[in-house]
């Protein structure tokens, strides 16, 4: 008895991880670095990578191998980051201050590696940085230069040294006409993916020359070009087109639509939202061309679908999503909708005339698969339309309802039975109670929830939320004036994945809620207009507790002072985008916010009533060299140097000049 005693109290000794200061062994010692990126691989949460590499040496060793992408928030640090891991295949500078030489420099570290690199909004990006990354970077497949502002032809043919590109963003880069586009056609005939998104000097001899050129297209983006048949023509040759974005552009019409009936490529996807010329004849043309057709998306301006094209549609097996934003649409054609496209997996119904409770009882009635559906503004649904989508689509996973009036706890209480649920929108369902959001409540894998402008929720509905919906992720409260601390508390305490949280106008949060929401590590981006009854005590926890806190809206929150932005500026040091509107700092508190903030981009700073003409102009040349965006009032416009002006627009800061009166409520 007594030895068995003894073995069962026996324990094994700790596993140690390897220390330079412990001679113990590390039981990491003899597995293989295959294992041990095998076993990082496993972790999808980025909070859980960078824990795992505070245990050893092993594991960091083991990540600055195995790691593949990087995101740079500060220039001062990307050297140091790019000469510790040596085998990233993507970069993103889109939120980093500047992409200068520099930067350039440091990509050097890369040079077998870089695939990727992201440039979405960053300033500063000249053909000079551009010719240097084509040229140290030769196995570079990939580039995103969306909203730069600098961005023309020379940059254009800058890029047209990286041969081995194959994807391209040049979303509203308006200095791109055809003499850049033909370089980089010329230059880089491997593309398959090109968004020309807002390019909007481009004309049809580009499209041409492209197309003539860059035969391997799978993607191509020319929404908002004002472009004429000859695109079309042209565009309806390339045989491995796969996505096809033509929104809003003013001059397709069925005519450019038929050039697709000849079925000369393989499209899957193609969007002709508001092109107010297209029809159901052009549509009909193009689903005769493509068997292959998985979506279409004919959002705003399209009046006239037709039974005729949705019978098209059965001979699409693939077929899986369909957009009909604003149609006016009978039951008849939504009943066609759901007996001839049985493997729907998303349908978008914002703002549709004619959605009535019959018309989605006949639509959801044969779509099993369906798993995400768009009522937005379809007013005229009420609590049996719910009923009828819970009964029939039990593999729905995003429903949005905004402004359905009509929709009570009845209805939500079918829709508590649709288990795999992650995203509802109920923004403006004045029909919401406590009740409602107790039936709600059951989908535990609810990620996101919009509650905007539900008056008749309280304290006693979001306990529920709180309690048993432990993966949420998104909270929209706006204006949901029956909450207070006490519903802050319960999704404080359940939902720690919390990262979205939208406080505006519930106006009785005070400082004890705040102090609830600052246990929330995850929060990145937290909106608080108009809390008269916070002060910066509650900025304070937020500061301390929110480490990863990204994004925060504090206009017309006026106990607001130098205090508050000073916890700031010591606890939240990844900060990108603040409003500080109407708050009660004064030159010294805003000096504090635009100096030490390195990572701050965009900064809403208008009526600030205790801030001279002097601390506007010192706190802005502190920190011209990082903005992206400032909001300012135009009376300064007149007020500030123009050597600051100036320094702000070579930057390529994007200054907004609003002309308020300071109303004070």
């Amino acid at each position: 008895m007594t030895m068995k005693k003894n073995r069962m109290t026996t324990t094994r000794p700790p596993l140690m991880c390897c220390s330079s200061t412990s001679s113990t062994s590390s039981i990491l010692t003899v597995l293989t670095d295959d294992l041990l990126i095998r076993v990082v691989s496993k972790l999808d949460d980025s909070d859980d990578i960078k824990n795992l590499r505070l245990v050893c040496k092993d594991f960091l060793r083991i990540e600055s191998i195995q790691r593949k992408k990087i995101r740079v928030y500060r220039r001062e640090s990307l050297n140091g980051l790019l000469g510790k891991y040596r085998s990233l295949e993507s970069v993103d500078f889109s939120v980093c201050p500047a992409f200068d030489s520099a930067a350039v420099a440091g990509l050097v570290f890369l040079y077998g590696s870089l695939k990727k690199l992201v440039l979405c909004r960053a300033s500063r990006v000249r053909s000079a940085e551009l010719k240097a990354v084509a040229s140290c970077c030769p196995y570079l497949e990939e580039i995103d230069l969306s909203y730069c502002c600098g961005v023309g032809d020379r940059e254009a043919s800058a890029l047209s040294g990286a041969k081995g590109l194959r994807d391209l963003k040049l979303v509203k880069c308006l200095g791109v006409t055809d003499v850049g586009l033909a370089k980089i056609a010329v230059g880089c005939v491997n593309l398959e993916r090109l968004s020309l998104k807002w390019c909007l000097e481009i004309t049809d001899l580009g499209i041409e020359l492209l197309v003539n050129k860059c035969v391997n297209l799978r993607l191509l983006d020319v929404s908002y070009l004002k472009v004429t048949w000859r695109s079309f023509h042209a565009i309806s040759s390339l045989k491995n087109l796969e996505d096809l974005s033509m929104v809003a552009c003013p001059f397709l019409d069925d005519e450019g639509l038929h050039f697709f009936k000849n079925g000369n490529n393989s499209l899957q996807k193609i969007d002709v939202t508001r092109c107010d010329n297209v029809s159901s004849s052009g549509l009909l043309a193009v689903v005769e061309g493509h068997s292959s057709l998985q979506q279409i998306s004919a959002s705003y301006y399209f009046n006239d679908l037709t039974e005729p094209l949705i019978s098209k549609l059965t001979g699409l097996k693939n077929f899986n999503s369909i957009k009909l934003d604003r149609a006016c649409v009978s039951t008849s054609v939504l009943r066609a909708v759901g007996l001839n496209c049985k493997n729907l997996l998303e349908i978008g119904l914002i703002k549709c005339e004619g959605v009535t409770d019959e018309v989605i009882k006949e639509l959801v009635s044969g779509l099993g698969n369906l798993k995400t559906l768009d009522l937005t503004c379809c007013s005229a649904i009420t609590d049996a339309a719910l009923a009828a989508i819970a009964e029939s689509c039990k593999k729905l996973t995003c429903i949005k309802l905004e402004s359905c009036e009509f929709i009570t706890e009845k209805g939500l209480s079918q829709l508590g039975s649709c288990s795999l649920l992650e995203e509802v929108d109920l923004t403006d369902c004045i029909g919401v109670n406590d009740n409602g959001l107790k039936y709600l409540s059951k989908c535990s894998e609810l990620l996101r929830l919009k509650l905007g402008l539900c008056s008749n929720i309280s304290d006693e509905g979001l306990c529920q939320i709180g309690n048993s919906c432990k993966k949420l992720m998104e909270l929209d409260l706006y204006r949901c004036a029956g909450i207070s601390d006490d519903s802050l508390m319960a999704i404080s305490t359940g939902c720690k994945k919390l990262k979205k949280l939208n406080l505006c106008y519930c106006s009785q949060i005070t400082d004890r809620g705040l102090k609830y929401v600052s246990t929330l590590e995850k929060l990145c981006d937290l909106e608080m207009r108009r809390l008269t009854k916070v002060s910066s005590a509650g900025i304070v926890a937020i500061a301390a507790g929110c480490k990863s806190l990204v994004e925060l809206d504090l206009k017309r929150c006026y106990s607001i002072n130098d205090t508050g932005v000073w916890a700031l500026t010591q606890y939240s040091p990844n900060l990108r985008q603040i409003n500080l509107s109407y708050c009660s700092i004064s030159d010294m508190g805003l000096r504090m916010v635009m100096a030490n903030m390195k990572c701050l981009q965009d900064a809403k700073l208008v009526h600030l009533a205790q801030v001279s003409v002097e601390g506007f102009e010192m706190a802005l040349r502190a920190s011209c060299e990082r903005l992206k965006k400032v909001k300012l009032l135009n009376s300064l416009k007149y007020l500030l140097s123009k050597e600051l002006l100036l320094m702000l627009q070579s930057g390529g800061c994007q200054v907004r000049w609003v002309d308020k009166d300071f109303l004070f409520g």
